[in-house]
Order: C-alpha cells, then structure tokens, then sequence
C-alpha cells in the first residue's frame, strides 16, 4: 500500500502518473526527436518545441547528479517513474504560459498592422480604389461614345501626345453629321414600351468647320424632306431606321444617313453624332437651364411652346425639348424646328463655356451623355474634335437656311395624300442646292451675306439687264430677278441702292460700279422690294464693254 501513496502528500500513485501521464507520452516524443503538429502561428510552436527540448535536456544532466539510492527509493516506495523527475507538470505549465504569452503577441500584431501602416491604409490604399474605379468608369463611357473604337487610355495617350486632328475634305472643311432620335434611351425606350418611332430621325443638321480659321456653319434638314427610303411613305427621317431595324446596327444605320445627306448637300461627310434627343432634358437641367432667342413667333400646342419673336426666353429641359420638337404654329413648319435646334445646341454649348463646372457636374453631364451619344469618333479625332469646340466662339457660328428670302430651295406639297418636303427645281433634283451650299462654305464675306440683288434696265436697250446679271454672277454676286425699271428719265449710267446693312456686299459692288450707293428713300416708286438688298438701275448710255 505504501508503494501506491505519496509520502508527501499520500496521495494515490494513480493520480500523480494521470497528472503527468500526458506529458510523459509528450516528452518522449520530443526526446526521441519526434514532433508532433499543431495549430498556430508555425514559428511560436517551433520555439515552444525547442524550449521543452532545451528542459528536458537540463532535466536529464540535474537528473545523473542524483543518488542512485534516493532514485531507487523514490523508484520502488513512492512509485515515482525516472522519467517523472526529469519533467514535471509546472515545468509544462511555464513553458505553455511562455507559448500562450507570444502567441497572442503575434496575433496583436496583426490585428495592429493597419494602424502600424496609417499612410498606406488611409492614403494610399483607397487612393488606388477610387482610381481603379474612376478609370473603369470613364473607360466604359468612352466606349460607349465611340461604339467601342477607343478607351479611356487611348483618349489619355492623346492628350498627352497633344497632336490629334480631324480629317477634312477636298475643300479643305470637316463635315460632321448631327441627327437626333427620341426616347428614354438609345433603344427607344420609354415609359410604354419602345416606342414605335424612336428610331426615325426627328432632326438632321450637318456642323461643317474649317479648323484653320475657326469658321463653323450649321445646315438642317427637314425630316419630311422625300427621298428612297425602305418604306412605301419614303421620308428621309426612316433611313437611320432602314439599316437598324432590331437596334443592333447603329454605325449601319449612321451611314445609310450619312450617305444620302452627302448626296443632297453635296459635301463629303467625315464623322456624325448620334443624339437621343430625350436627353436633352436631363442635359439642360445638369446646367441649370439656357437661353434662347427664336426668330420667329412660335405657338404650339402640340409641345405646348409659345414663345415670341426676338425675346430672349429661360428654358429648363422639359421646355427645351419642347421647343426641338414645335413645328406646328409657326411660319415654316420643320424649317423653323430644324433652326430652333440648331440654337438649342449653341445655347448648351455657351451655358458651359460660361460654367466653372465642378467635379459632380463633369460627372453627370458624363453620365447623361454616356448613355445618349454614339458616335464615329476615335479617341484621336474626339480629342481633336473637343479641342476646337473650346477654341471656337459659338457666337460665330453662322446658319444657312435653304428656306426664307432669296433662299428657297425647298418647298412643301401633298403626294397620294402625305405632307412632303422637296427642292423646288423638282423631286431629288438637288442641284442647286449644291451649287449654294458649295459657296455658302466658302469663306468669303460676299457669299456669307448672301445678298439678294435687283437688276432693273433703264437704258432703253432690250436685254441689256440679263447681259449685266451674267457679269454680276461671275464675280461670285447673287442676282434675284431682273425687269425693267419704272417710267422715268435715268440719265446717268448706273444708279445703285443700299436698302439693307450688307457692308461687304455693299463696298464690294461700289468698288465694281466706281460710284456711292444711295438709300431706300431714293430709289424710285413702283419697284418690288420684297427679299431685295440691293437695286441696280441700267441708265442711258449704259454699256457691259
């Protein structure tokens, strides 16, 4: 019995060996050079081995120094194993306690990395994020804009490269089709469904530039205006729609415009730009409204517009769009809209120029115009394209009409019942049309006038006034009619009246005839005026020699 007691504490033997019995089995593998596996941080477990290690050796060298009698005694009456005094249980706690202690050390630390790396984890690290997601974000809108031709880094390349240009034609201008479709989104969405004309082209304007002395010129066409399309009805406004029936070909669509506005005009058209015209509202609205000054009365209840001749008038996006689509009450119908677009579009253009737009507004106008505009453009000719819009006063963007005094090209008729747009010489008989917008483009200040001259004979010599309108018209001036003058005695060779301010026009034909021009209220009573800026008078003894 007394073999199953210790003497210290008589306690059971059997309790003594299951306190250490654990480690026993634990500090024999470690003797033998065996380790076991455990959970943790690898390298706090490797120092925890190599300290019990290191014990059990100081253990085994305290342990030679004892005698071998007390060994025997503590071996054979307090049942005492050899190995149970080279190791015990507190020498297993400490080491464990040393263990525990730089393991949770370790795991501090890393809870504390973020605060030990205050800069990369404030500073840096969320600047990359947000630069990440700018760039993916601006890199999916230049996609969009170009139909995938360019990317947000081939736009950058090129603004830092600096030397991207737009192409030109034999004439030396870029020519840039513009035409606007409506709905929520370039689908033709809207609240209903798609909608079944969102894809008919409710305006056409071509944006012609000479990039060498900043001259802009805008020309629309109406949408009615008849030509071959792929329906019985045959407007102009359905070609966009012809080649992109199910939405899925929008350069194709693009081109099957672009091709038939280059054969009207008679131009080469090198780019065009697609715009959902429903944008126009959140557009107008990102910049706080524009200004707009119309030519002419418009009263339509249609769109809901009324507005006065030659007043300036505040519009937010609802009234804007409004005005892009009135047509009906006013003087010359789709002429008149094409025209209120075109204004539309420079007022935008000069409410942003006027702006100091912050980062949110960039941003939206961004948004808005990345989910409404497709174009051909690349990254180079977007660039190029952006640089001269900002180096341009819109305040001289000049517009030629093809209707109203001394310009009407086109006029208006039913055919089987449906209102029509077509050239006055004939249906697609555009000849002079070309012929006109040919010197409208040009960059001379007799042709930018586009002064409408009379030419009346009072010489008494049968002719002689359409020999002079031939002379006249080489020298690039426009001849409205020709007649002869009222009854009177016209003695001196020419008589010439300025009833307009055309000053170039005016200095251009005193120069030519070597006399002063005379006002309106010198020339003589009974002569026609109406459209007329200049009347030449043939007198006796008047010769073209």
């Amino acid at each position: 019995m007394a073999s199953d007691l210790f003497i210290d504490g008589l306690r059971p033997r059997s309790e003594k060996q299951k306190e250490l019995g654990s480690f026993t089995a634990q500090k024999g593998r470690f003797i033998s050079g065996k380790t076991s596996v455990e959970s943790g941080d690898s390298s706090v477990v490797r120092k925890k081995h190599t300290d019990i290690n290191k014990l059990v050796e100081k253990k085994l060298d305290t342990s030679k120094k004892i005698d071998r009698r007390q060994k025997s005694y503590e071996r054979d009456v307090l049942g005492i194993e050899e190995v149970d005094l080279e190791i015990d249980s507190d020498d297993i706690k400490s080491v464990n306690k040393k263990y525990r202690a730089e393991k949770k050390r370790n795991k501090k630390k890393k809870k504390k990395f973020i605060f030990r790396h205050k800069f990369f984890s404030f500073i840096i690290f969320p600047v990359l994020i947000l630069g990440v997601v700018a760039y993916l974000w601006g890199d999916s809108i230049m996609l969009k804009i170009t139909n995938g031709q360019s990317g947000l880094f081939d736009f950058l390349r090129t603004v830092v490269t600096g030397n991207a240009t737009l192409n030109t034609g034999s004439d030396g201008r870029t020519n840039i089709l513009i035409f606007g479709t409506s709905g929520y989104d370039m689908a033709g969405n809207e609240a209903g469904g798609v909608h079944a004309g969102a894809q008919l082209t409710d305006s056409i304007m071509v944006l012609s530039i000479d990039q060498n002395t900043k001259d802009v010129a805008m020309i629309s066409l109406p949408r009615d205006l008849k030509t071959t399309t792929c329906t019985a009805t045959g407007k102009i406004n359905e070609l966009y729609f012809c080649a992109n029936k199910n939405n899925d070909n929008e350069l194709g669509g693009a081109n099957r415009l672009r091709d038939r506005v280059s054969t009207i005009l008679g131009i080469e058209i090198q780019y065009y730009v697609h715009i959902n015209w429903m944008s126009l509202i959140q557009i107008v609205d990102a910049i706080g409204g524009i200004t707009v000054t119309v030519d002419e009365d418009i009263n339509d209840d249609w769109t809901k517009t009324y507005i006065k001749a030659g007043t300036p008038v505040n519009l937010n996006g609802e009234q804007a769009l409004g005005l892009a689509r009135a047509r009906h009450g006013t003087a010359n119908g789709d002429f008149t809209r094409g025209n209120s677009q075109q204004k539309i579009l420079i007022a935008i253009k000069d409410k942003i120029s006027s702006m100091n737009l912050n980062i949110g507004d960039i941003i939206n106008i961004a948004n808005i115009l990345g989910d409404n505009l497709r174009t051909d453009f690349n990254s180079d000719t977007l660039y190029a394209g952006a640089k001269i819009f900002t180096e341009t006063s819109f305040e001289s963007i000049r517009q030629i009409p093809l209707t109203g005094a001394g310009t009407n090209y086109f006029t208006t008729g039913e055919i089987k019942g449906i209102s029509y747009v077509y050239p006055t010489a004939g249906i697609e008989n555009y000849e002079n049309i070309k012929k006109y917008i040919k010197q409208s483009l040009v960059k001379n200040p007799i042709i930018l006038e586009n002064a409408q001259i009379e030419i009346l004979n009072g010489s008494g010599i049968a002719d002689i006034e359409k020999l002079e309108r031939a002379e006249l018209e080489r020298s690039v001036f426009s001849v409205r009619k020709t007649g002869n003058a009222p009854s009177g005695q016209y003695f001196e060779k020419i008589y010439l009246y300025a009833l307009t301010n055309k000053p170039a026009t005016k200095e251009k034909l005193e120069t030519y005839y070597n006399i002063k021009a005379e006002g309106p209220e010198s020339l003589p009573s009974g002569i026609d005026t109406n459209g007329i800026d200049f009347v030449v008078i043939l007198g006796v003894g008047y010769s073209t020699e």
